[in-house]
């Protein structure tokens, strides 16, 4: 469901792509433009395991300069449109702090 609102498609003009390595680190979402990654949290086991490598994780990617937005599985399943709006307030808000970024050269 959520892979069809973003998987390789644009949003508000900027294109997300799935599964993308930034650093070492595979991304659930990635937008090269607005430097934003996107993760979404699943349901594990060893919840405290996984909690400590994911702060050094985000760490080290906001060290790189990317921003990024976390929402677990149940937000994305049970309420999607807010999770869009979400997402589209974010950006409007990147662009109003600081402007349209220039699409890069591929």
């Amino acid at each position: 469901m959520w892979q069809n609102v973003l998987r390789n498609k644009q949003m508000m003009g900027y294109r997300f792509l799935r599964q993308r390595a930034i650093d070492k680190y595979i991304v659930d979402f990635f937008c090269k433009e607005l430097k934003l990654i996107i993760e979404i949290d699943g349901i594990t086991h060893q919840w405290e395991e996984v909690a400590k490598k994911d702060v050094i994780r985000e760490d080290r990617l906001r060290e790189l300069g990317y921003q990024m937005l976390r929402f677990t599985d149940d937000e994305v399943k049970d309420d999607l449109p807010n999770v869009i709006r979400t997402l589209e307030n974010w950006i409007l808000d990147f662009e109003e702090q600081y402007g349209r970024p220039i699409p890069p050269v591929e």
